[in-house]
């Protein structure tokens, strides 16, 4: 028998189809000689080809138009589950602005993915860099105050082990982000590009831990009929008159 709440499914479901969309898109891009592989040790091969950023990877047609649906898609989703994880922890322990600052700043990250995603990084690079740093930077922060309050909260007696498992996950996320334009400052385009990869699979795989939790909770939407509430409240004050 079934005894977890389905919505488990959505975080690794989340978190899955988002990576395979974008290897897509980069396999795509090495198929159309647009990028070089991941395991090349060269910039360029037979004088064609960019580095593998995801960026490069989703900027040319047919595959910029796969990374635009995929990254559209993962900012929708993904602003669901952080609407739901707020929703989670609203009635919890942990303080009110950080569940809701936590919130703000993964909807903003969101709004960065489709700029990511809509404006190619040759197009407009200014917007492009914009929408990355909304969405690495502020998708950092909610890192690690998730992780905090895990560890906080403790819903179930399990946020020790996911906090501390969520602890590490936003380590390597932060080393990543840390350790790439120190690589691109030194013109090593290949070992940045790999750094990229690693940040955003990081990133995913934490996203998919918030299955831990919502295995536990059965979200539901209600909606009523204002206007026949106050037919019903009118009618009880003339009954009563």
């Amino acid at each position: 028998m079934w005894s977890c709440s389905p919505w488990v499914l959505l975080p690794p479901a989340y978190s899955v189809c988002t990576a395979v969309g974008l290897w897509v898109v980069y396999f795509v891009a090495v198929r159309d000689e647009q990028v070089v592989p991941l395991s090349s040790q060269h910039i360029r091969i037979n004088g064609s080809g960019y580095p593998p950023f995801i960026s490069v990877a989703g900027n040319f047609p047919p595959a910029s138009c796969i990374f635009s649906e995929v990254m559209n898609l993962a900012a929708f989703v993904g602003l669901i589950i952080a609407v739901l994880r707020y929703l989670q922890l609203k009635h919890t322990t942990v303080k009110p602005w950080l569940n809701f600052g936590s919130l703000v700043c993964f909807a903003i990250g969101c709004f960065g993915m489709t700029l990511v995603g809509n404006v190619q990084v040759f197009a407009n690079q200014n917007i492009h860099e914009a929408g990355t740093l909304m969405t690495f930077g502020l998708g950092t922060l909610f890192c690690w105050v998730q992780s905090y309050i895990t560890l906080r909260v403790n819903l179930r007696n399990e946020g020790r082990k996911a906090g501390i498992s969520r602890f590490l996950l936003t380590g390597a996320v932060t080393v990543c982000m840390i350790v790439r334009p120190v690589l691109m400052s030194e013109k090593l385009h290949m070992q940045a590009a790999r750094c990229q990869w690693a940040l955003v699979m990081f990133f995913l795989i934490f996203i998919g831990t918030f299955a831990v939790e919502f295995r536990h909770n059965r979200f539901e939407m209600v909606c009523t009929d204002n206007s026949a509430t106050h037919s019903e409240v009118h009618s009880d004050e003339l009954h009563q008159l």
